[in-house]
């Protein structure tokens, strides 16, 4: 076979400019140069020390064998438990299927329900990988421009407008990756009948939903049993690489996505599993939320210090550890501008391309999932890297 005629879907997935100059700033770091890495999502915090415990514990017993598909029974239950703890939901542990990471949800989620020329509606900015599930399953991912004057988030009117005959669903995030913004609790109430009502599915992303800031904690499943949520133990609880989700689905999609799931991953990691029932314990959760708080403070540092850089937060991130910045006043091509920040000031951040066409060029993404020290000694580097620097002439506002 020529190898080099691979499935016509490829041409549908770009690159992850992410990973692109996270291996650039590796390559620069094997020659010796100081990094500070502002670009990948991933908590600087690693599991808690109960959870390793538990993990270590479960190795010794031999506890190690396939789970069910669907997860853990012990493990369902207690992200149940979660739910009626923190959100005041009484969430059926049958609805809730344990996966191998939110990545894992998304790609279940998206291969019961896009078919082939299916459209899913969905903010641009957003993550990449999300487009990219839909399109893994041939349907089409409809970008909708949406600016600082929607939160960088769809709303009911932006659904309505753009939902056509091939529209299917639509596909959200709350907090956002890369914005750090939620979906106000009502406007996604009327997105949601507004879907329901077209016969049309609504997934929404809440694997930041833990680190929200500025509000009481919500969840879309407060609003209909037809909701689809994707949830994660990567962010608020810190456990990225265990790679470890859930998904919680209508009940009658309980059975398709196990039958799913036991032919496309068999289960998810039981070693994570049964580590993951030591995230719920108080001492554990006590863990989460002093480093929520920490989080929080470095949001409060951070966005302030990059507008006395001269980039422009048009909306406050209320959640995740991003902050979506508007570099435009500083340079017309924020790609260009991240390699010369990179290469020049040894600071990764990330462009706009990977989120989306109408903020490509004029938006980084900012992390602040690093250590205070970090985020200030970046600032200080910056501070000198935009001092000399020749700045536009007649700066383009982006939406």
């Amino acid at each position: 076979m020529d190898y080099s005629q691979l499935a016509s879907r490829l041409d549908n997935i770009a690159p992850f400019h992410v990973m692109e100059l996270a291996k650039m700033a590796a390559t620069l770091e094997r020659e010796g140069r100081d990094i500070i890495h502002m670009g990948i999502g991933e908590p600087d915090f690693t599991a808690a020390a109960p959870v390793i415990a538990a993990a270590a514990q479960a190795m010794a017993d031999g506890r190690m064998q396939y789970t069910s598909a669907t997860g853990l029974p012990a493990l369902r239950e207690a992200i149940a438990r979660h739910y009626a703890a923190v959100y005041g939901l009484a969430i059926d542990p049958s609805r809730i299927i344990v996966t191998a990471g939110a990545s894992a949800a998304l790609l279940l989620a998206c291969a019961a329900l896009v078919d082939k020329g299916a459209e899913v509606l969905m903010p641009d900015p957003s993550y990449p990988c999300n487009r990219h599930f839909v399109a893994a399953f041939d349907g089409v991912a409809r970008m909708i421009p949406s600016g600082p004057e929607h939160r960088f988030q769809l709303s009911e009117a932006m659904v309505k407008e753009h939902w056509g005959e091939a529209t299917r669903g639509v596909l959200l995030a709350s907090p956002s990756n890369p914005t750090g913004t939620s979906i106000p609790q009502d406007e996604l109430r009327r997105i949601h009948a507004l879907v329901k009502a077209r016969g049309g599915f609504t997934i929404v992303d809440e694997i930041y939903q833990g680190l929200t800031y500025d509000a009481a904690p919500f969840s879309a499943l407060s609003l209909d049993d037809d909701v689809i949520v994707i949830n994660s133990f990567s962010k608020y609880f810190n456990m990225t690489g265990w790679r470890l989700g859930w998904l919680v689905v209508p009940p009658a999609m309980v059975a398709p996505i196990e039958k799913l799931a036991q032919n496309l991953f068999i289960c998810a990691s039981s070693i994570a599993q049964h580590a993951a029932l030591a995230c719920f314990e108080p001492e554990s959760i006590a863990i989460y939320e002093s480093r929520k708080a920490e989080f929080k403070r470095r949001r409060d540092y951070l966005v302030p210090a990059l507008v006395g850089l001269g980039f422009k937060v048009p909306v406050l991130p209320d959640g995740a550890f991003y902050v979506y910045a508007d570099c435009s006043a500083l340079d017309a091509d924020a790609d260009q501008l991240t390699l010369d920040m990179l290469n020049d000031a040894g600071v990764v951040l990330v462009p706009g391309l990977d989120f989306g066409p109408s903020t490509a060029h004029g938006y980084i993404r900012v992390s602040y999932a690093t250590s205070m020290a970090n985020l200030e000694q970046a600032i200080e580097r910056l501070a000198a890297f935009f001092k000399d620097r020749p700045r536009p002439t007649s700066p383009v506002s982006r939406t």
